[in-house]
């Protein structure tokens, strides 16, 4: 199996790809909020959010992005499901 490894912390997120997550996954599960990064950023960064916003968040501060991300040809997992995984093989 054929990968590119992109590591979004240290290359950043590309908008437009994380806006085509969104709309594939949607913003809920794209976007980490669990995370330390995201808890700690200020409140008017975190109220409001809608996929524009999370997309806008997630190219700012990359590590609010949900790892791991992988398209393949059936489409995007977002995190680690170990069913969705072992079904996408």
């Amino acid at each position: 199996m054929t990968y590119a490894f992109h590591d979004y912390k240290k290359l950043g997120a590309d908008p437009v790809k994380l806006a085509a997550w969104v709309a594939a996954a949607g913003w809920e599960t794209v976007l980490n909020r669990a995370g330390t990064t995201f808890r700690k950023l200020p409140d008017a960064e975190k109220q409001g959010l809608n996929a524009a916003k999370a997309v806008a968040v997630m190219a700012a501060y990359p590590s609010c992005i949900k790892r791991p991300v992988v398209e393949h040809p059936g489409g995007l997992l977002v995190g680690f499901k170990p069913g969705e995984w072992a079904a996408a093989v």
